[in-house]
Order: structure tokens, then C-alpha cells, then sequence
């Protein structure tokens, strides 16, 4: 007997996750390896913020890859990690 229509199983939702994503942001790399440096020293979303003069909420949103950074931010950033900015993007 012959199917007038298929059935199959719907695709799953991908909540605006875009599957199979090749290759990560500029943006999501900075909050990556800033999260990753900060969490190797030990220090707080508020402390960094301290160390870099931003506001703690700023920093949270950078490690989230909410923000666009200013070079000037990623300089304080990066100056209050110990890194150069380059290190902070790779």
C-alpha cells in the first residue's frame, strides 16, 4: 500500500543557537580567554573590574560577548590581566 505522506520526527528547536557554528567570534574569543585568565588567577568578575577601573556589570557582559569592547577597554583589560591585547583575542 502506497503512503499519501510522510512522517518523520521534527528537527529540534535550536533556540537561536545556530547549529554545526564553525568558528567562534573575534567578540566570543575575548570573553572566553578573558573569563579563562581571570578564573586562573582566582579573582572575581569584581575584582578584575577594579584592577581594570571598568564597572563589574561591564565585565560580565564582556565575558557573556554582550559588548563590543573599545580598544581603550581591551588595553585595561588586558593591562589588568598581565597580558598583551593580542593575547586576549587568540
Amino acid at each position: 500500500m502506497y503512503a499519501l505522506f510522510e512522517v518523520r520526527e521534527p528537527d529540534p528547536p535550536y533556540y537561536g543557537i545556530t547549529p554545526h557554528k564553525p568558528e567562534a567570534t573575534l567578540r566570543e574569543r575575548l570573553a572566553r580567554n578573558v573569563r579563562l585568565l581571570r578564573v586562573m588567577r582566582g579573582w572575581s568578575q569584581e575584582v578584575l573590574a577594579q584592577e581594570a577601573g571598568l564597572e563589574r556589570t561591564y565585565v560580565g557582559a564582556v565575558e557573556r560577548a554582550e559588548r563590543n569592547l573599545t580598544l581603550a577597554s581591551m588595553e585595561k583589560l588586558a593591562g589588568a590581566l598581565g597580558v598583551e591585547v593580542r593575547e586576549l583575542l587568540f
